[in-house]
């Protein structure tokens, strides 16, 4: 567990989609938060920042920026820049890094193939204590300081399954959040809750993004209440149009510590 230093060489934001990354020469990193006004600040999110090595860019032939990447840095080698790892900035801010950033089709332009960037995208993070970051300051990396999250969706749901306490409750939406993933995995949900169901898992805990009780999840009435929470229902003029729910205001999950 050796730790070794090195320095930045650059540094991005972005305030808006649609908008092209911003270079800056210093930026401001909240514990449990991100960058202040990134669009990808987010507290419960594990992918708040994008940190690259210099050197797998210049291999590529890849311009600094280019990737969406938010700290550009250099002097460190690859077995050491790993998910797991712990980089400490001279100013005492700090990142744990979750798991590596997955090529995308908006990349394709930039990439003989999609392949020969695995691993080489730079490694997502989230920040664990606030402070400043400029550039030409060095940093200390130190590799297995925390658990590296699953570069598959479907096994960091269930992570978050297992540390969703009784008598609270998330929604789809907080989901696709909490395991890092877009809007188009919004399909997949009701796939791994029917998985996660065979398992086991505390899937009664799961509401839609309306905070609406979910038609294929058994008992789930019956469950939550038995944790202690308050299911309404409403009765419509068409049994189709009956619907149970939670008040999100009172059971909603609002741990923003699940990273730290």
């Amino acid at each position: 567990m050796v730790s070794e230093t090195g320095s930045i060489l650059y540094l991005f934001t972005k305030s808006e989609h649609g908008l092209r990354m911003r270079e800056s020469t210093k930026i401001n990193l909240k514990s449990g938060h991100g960058i202040e006004e990134d669009i990808n600040a987010n507290p419960i999110s594990p992918r708040q920042i994008l940190i690259i090595r210099y050197e797998d860019i210049v291999e590529l032939a890849i311009p600094p920026g280019e990737l969406r990447e938010n700290i550009v840095i250099q002097g460190i080698k690859s077995e050491t820049f790993q998910p797991g790892s712990l980089i400490t900035f001279e100013t005492g801010a700090a990142v744990r890094l979750t798991f590596y950033c997955e090529p995308c089709k908006r990349i394709n332009h930039l990439v003989k193939s999609l392949a020969s960037i695995q691993a080489k995208r730079g490694i997502l993070g989230v920040v664990i204590k606030s402070g400043k970051v400029q550039v030409g300051s060095n940093f200390e990396i130190t590799p297995h300081q925390f658990p590296a999250l699953s570069k598959k969706p479907y096994e960091r749901f269930l992570e978050v399954l297992l540390k969703l306490p009784p008598g609270k409750v998330v929604t789809y939406k907080q989901i696709l959040q909490i395991i890092g993933v877009d809007n188009s995995y919004m399909r997949a949900i009701p796939i791994y809750i029917k998985k996660a169901s065979a398992l086991d898992y505390p899937i009664h805990r799961i509401l839609d993004s309306q905070g609406n009780l979910i038609s294929h999840v058994p008992e789930q009435k019956n469950k939550l209440e038995a944790e202690g929470i308050q299911v309404l229902c409403e009765t419509g003029l068409l049994p189709k149009q009956n619907k149970c729910f939670v008040d999100l205001k009172n059971y909603l999950w609002k741990d923003q510590t699940i990273y730290l």
